[in-house]
């Protein structure tokens, strides 16, 4: 037990400490969600690890949940919000975009591709292999993907020939293995290579059930909580949008190379994206 005579004697020893905290926080940004997993990349784009996809949490029917959002830079600023879509309610961006696509003018068709929705989703996950950040493995996160990663699920539920045999990859008992496999192409994060291994079981019941014990409430992250309101976002929307910018596609063309949607943030600094592209 320290004495107040031993706070006076290492007090420039916890100045090191707490500067070394400071710069912790300073490399994490704020808005980012320790629950959250990601497959991190080398110096040449290359990133793998094993996961395995976990069933439906406690008191709900589904082992995902699906998220609308926007991301568009206009002369004032980035739009990056989730859209009011997800709850199954009017969105001003969506209900801007509706008009321009109905008007028939191909300039407001391409306005309106420029700011169309995301769709990403997440799930509860166990990491099993790690190379670059092996203090995760054998730990629950919670994990967001994007529309390629979604289709190799569907793909193993739903195969396409007869002579494949359905899996159902949520299934501690009878799922698979995820193997995320990430290559540089051309720029951009590709997962094409990801796949799932073959049928396994997890652990035994009391395994399953401990690691059951742990995941998230995934309905927590598309509560109306986690929404602004309607007049909230159409302030934002008509402060971003006085004038449409030339470079408001370039999270579009961020989220359909890398399969990652960009993540919520309030700098408004183009490179700060393509630094984000990068990771």
């Amino acid at each position: 037990m320290s004495s107040f005579k031993d706070l006076k004697k290492n007090r420039m020893s916890n100045l090191e400490n707490l500067s070394k905290q400071v710069e912790k926080l300073a490399e994490k940004p704020s808005y980012e969600d320790d629950r959250l997993w990601k497959c991190e990349r080398d110096k040449s784009g290359n990133g793998y690890a094993v996961i395995r996809f976990l069933p439906a949490s406690n008191n709900e029917d589904m082992p995902w949940v699906q998220m609308w959002s926007h991301g568009f830079k206009g002369p004032g600023g980035w739009y990056i919000e989730n859209s009011l879509t997800t709850l199954g309610k009017d969105d001003p961006v969506s209900k801007a975009n509706t008009a321009l696509w109905n008007s028939g003018v191909e300039s407001d068709k391409n306005i309106a591709r420029d700011r169309k929705r995301k769709l990403s989703y997440y799930s509860n996950i166990l990491v099993l292999e790690d190379s670059a950040n092996a203090e995760n493995e054998g730990k629950v996160f919670l994990f967001r993907y994007g529309k390629k990663i979604f289709e190799k699920i569907t793909s193993v539920m739903n195969p396409e020939f007869k002579d494949d045999t359905p899996l159902n990859p949520f299934d501690f008992w009878e799922g698979a293995n995820f193997k995320i496999k990430i290559r540089q192409v051309d720029g951009y994060a590709n997962y094409d290579k990801s796949e799932f291994a073959s049928q396994s079981k997890l652990g035994d019941d009391a395994e399953c059930e401990a690691i059951w014990k742990q995941q998230y409430a995934l309905q927590e992250l598309v509560s109306a909580d986690n929404f602004k309101s309607y007049q909230e976002l159409e302030a934002r929307f008509n402060t971003v949008i006085a004038h449409m910018g030339s470079d408001s596609d370039f999270i579009e063309t961020i989220e359909e190379n890398t399969d990652e949607p960009v993540e919520k943030s309030n700098d408004d600094s183009l490179d700060y994206f393509k630094k984000l592209a990068e990771q």
